[in-house]
């Protein structure tokens, strides 16, 4: 077999754009293309090395003078909910999540753009097609999958609303979290950290060690919710996984 690291690929960098994370700065992404019989080996590595996947692209943050973006990764094994954590399970005991192939549906797509128009009106999303969805959860290389999160409507029944849906990836020691969205009007059933708990429980009956979280970013409000799923490992200098609490993080 053989063996890849990162600098046997070939990398590409964007332009700037402003970040959408902290105000005032600007961020650029390192990226490369998942392509060919490797692509789910080559995703495997790059993803210890913080890249995530957007369809058939790796990619890291490569911003100049500022390394605030850290890759973070829920240890589950000795993760256990606190008192909020809690709460919110036992609040959405009637939803069943179904995994289902990533094919996109119409009744996904009305979701996701109801999502868009109340939490990222402005954001680069929000004017995707349903094209433009159908690739973001089919266009995939690697092992991927989608679980639907529906109200069930009696003991028997899972096939009530819709009112969440995380596409996710398999990786070999993990479940990694590519997008996730909900139903912003059920705002009291904390729906998108509901579904964070629910794919620790999955990551946890598979005996995969970690949920991977995507970004976490000390000052953006955005990713505040993040650092209550503990621990919590951060992608550090040296490619280092660290405690969060253990690790320094934000701007040069």
């Amino acid at each position: 077999m053989t063996e890849h690291s990162p600098s046997d690929l070939q990398f590409y960098l964007t332009a700037e754009t402003p970040c959408p994370y902290l105000p005032g700065k600007f961020e650029r992404k390192l990226f490369t293309h998942l392509a060919g019989k490797r692509a789910g080996d080559l995703h495997d590595m790059l993803s210890l090395h913080g890249f995530r996947r957007s369809q058939n692209i790796a990619y890291r943050p490569a911003c100049e003078g500022c390394d605030a973006c850290q890759s973070a990764r829920v240890l589950v094994d000795d993760f256990e909910r606190n008192a909020n954590q809690r709460r919110i399970w036992r609040k959405n005991a009637d939803i069943v999540g179904t995994p289902v192939d990533p094919v996109a549906t119409q009744e996904q797509y009305a979701l996701f753009k109801r999502y868009l128009k109340t939490r990222h009106q402005d954001g680069g999303m929000s004017e995707m097609s349903h094209i433009d969805y159908e690739f973001m959860l089919e266009d995939t290389p690697v092992q991927s999958m989608v679980v639907e999160y529906r109200i069930r409507t009696d003991l028997d029944q899972d096939d009530g609303p819709l009112v969440g849906l995380a596409l996710t990836d398999l990786l070999p020691d993990g479940i990694s979290m590519v997008y996730s969205f909900f139903d912003t009007e059920a705002h009291r059933r904390s729906l998108g950290r509901f579904m964070v708990l629910d794919q620790i429980e999955r990551s946890r009956r598979l005996g995969l060690p970690f949920l991977y979280l995507g970004y976490w970013v000390k000052n953006s409000p955005k990713m505040t919710y993040k650092s209550s799923f503990q621990p919590l490992e951060i992608l550090g200098n040296g490619d280092r996984w660290q405690l969060l609490d253990d690790a320094p993080t934000g701007q040069k």
